[in-house]
């Protein structure tokens, strides 16, 4: 499916002001949301065995208070979950027994704070016509005290982020994963798909739950870069499904050291069918809008395609479903929105993952359902491990030390997590048993992707800017 990430800070109020006449349309979704709030949660489906219509045995064990654990079988997780201290206490809602998943999203959207930070854009294209964006941090109020990613020695880690779809550099919970690695002496890069985050599009072709050709490309230019480093990625709702579904492509061979993901749809068939409940229908329209929007500043790319597309449709979308079925159901060449939505649901990717994954997930996410995680596949699988939480909505986990206005809860456990990871493989390797880098894993395969341009991405304020054309370079390795 094409999911969005909801829109956060003043995008959201902007399209609230334009839409439905001022910031107080917002308040009253707000309100709107509270009053479903009780039946929102007397209804989610928090976990109690098999999610997105796969049988099985998996059984979640809740403990403790607001957390619930899966899996976490295999030999590393069992020896890295001692090591979070984000396991051993309970979930805490900020809001307390007023939390629900419509408050959550909505507040986290609106008044999260937004970390200044400055980056340098690197345009990426890829083998099909189409640019990706590459946005490194280079300073910013919130990343005073730590090195420009260009100072960073030689054989730190990096972490890629994969934000939700329309999401990108200038999202609040983007932005403050990006500051917690970087403060944690990591490396940091965001990965914006084609057309976010203010990316150039040069193709007829935007990207979808289904495509991760993009992301291999990103993975082997980072590893080309950071020739020393071990290789991790974090993504957030569509971001998460594009990078399970690569891993599980990866198997054996992927090249990345550990993964994180967050709000992941899972099973894009049943997502679709929730987007159309009660107060869902909020979003969908909202995210609706927005990928008309985007859609609507490079129409001319489009034009006279032909075929099965319905270009009509496209430019008056209401919702995900009506952009999908006009747009991206044919530029991935599906017989229709529901074959694609079923195609590319990662719930049937995570037998098939060969790395320490960390899935967290918010057990009453209106738009990522929890009927539709795969419990029983998470519990028998060795490299992976589900951490639902009670209550935090989509992209909201309005909880933890930095409530409720600074970063989601989440934060703070998957830099335990991927710590954790760091240290086991830097201490393997003072015992002589060798760890790989990434780009020891890819060496030997030539690729050769074209710089298109570089330029400061945003402002401190947080408002992206066009990427730089002042003349391409080449990249090969």
């Amino acid at each position: 499916m094409t999911y969005l990430a909801v829109r956060t800070g003043r995008r959201l109020i902007d399209s609230r002001r334009n839409a439905t006449g001022g910031i107080a349309a917002g308040t009253r979704a707000v309100r709107a949301a509270a009053r479903s709030g009780a039946a929102a949660n007397d209804g989610a489906a928090v976990a109690s065995g098999n999610g997105g219509g796969n049988p099985g045995s998996g059984k979640p064990k809740r403990s403790p208070e607001g957390l619930t654990l899966v899996g976490g079988n295999g030999e590393v997780h069992q020896k890295l979950t001692w090591q979070l201290p984000s396991l051993q206490e309970p979930y805490r809602p900020f809001f307390g027994p007023l939390a629900n998943c419509h408050v959550e999203t909505i507040f986290a959207a609106v008044a999260r704070s937004l970390p200044a930070v400055r980056f340098r854009r690197e345009c990426l294209r890829m083998a099909d016509g189409g640019t990706v964006a590459l946005d490194w941090p280079v300073g910013g109020e919130a990343l005073e005290g730590t090195t420009a990613n260009g100072e960073v020695p030689p054989g730190t880690p990096w972490l890629i982020l994969l934000p939700g779809l329309t999401g990108g550099s200038d999202d609040t919970y983007v932005r403050h994963m990006l500051v917690r690695a970087r403060r944690a002496g990591w490396g940091a890069v965001v990965f914006n798909s084609r057309g976010c985050a203010n990316s150039p599009v040069t193709s007829p072709q935007f990207y979808s739950a289904s495509f991760t050709e993009d992301l291999r490309q990103v993975v082997r230019h980072v590893a080309a870069l950071q020739p020393l480093a071990r290789l991790y990625a974090a993504g957030w709702s569509l971001g998460a499904n594009i990078l399970v579904r690569y891993l599980a492509q990866e198997g054996e061979e992927v090249p990345l050291a550990g993964a994180v993901s967050l709000c992941n749809p899972f099973d894009l068939v049943l997502a679709d069918k929730n987007f159309h409940i009660g107060f869902n229908n909020f979003y969908d329209q909202r995210l609706g809008s927005t990928l008309r929007g985007i859609y609507a500043g490079h129409a001319s790319l489009f034009e006279g395609l032909g075929g099965e597309y319905d270009i009509e449709l496209v430019a008056r979308a209401k919702t995900v479903r009506d952009f999908d079925v006009g747009l991206t159901r044919v530029s991935f060449g599906y017989p229709s929105v529901d074959a694609y939505y079923y195609d590319a649901s990662s719930c049937r990717s995570i037998p098939n993952v060969r790395l320490p994954l960390l899935c967290v997930q918010a057990l009453d996410d209106p738009i990522a359902p929890a009927d539709g995680i795969p419990y029983s596949e998470i519990e028998e699988n060795p490299f992976t491990m589900l951490v639902g939480t009670s209550h935090g909505g989509h992209l909201g986990w309005v909880a933890g030390p930095e409530a409720p206005f600074g970063a989601p809860w989440p934060d703070v456990l998957t830099m335990e997590f991927l710590e954790a990871l760091e240290k086991r493989a830097v201490e393997d390797e003072s015992e002589g048993i060798p760890q790989e880098t990434a780009h020891e894993k890819l060496f030997g395969r030539k690729e050769e992707l074209e710089v298109v341009g570089e330029g400061d991405a945003g402002d401190e304020s947080g408002r992206g800017a066009e990427a730089g054309r002042d003349g391409g370079i080449r990249v090969s390795w």
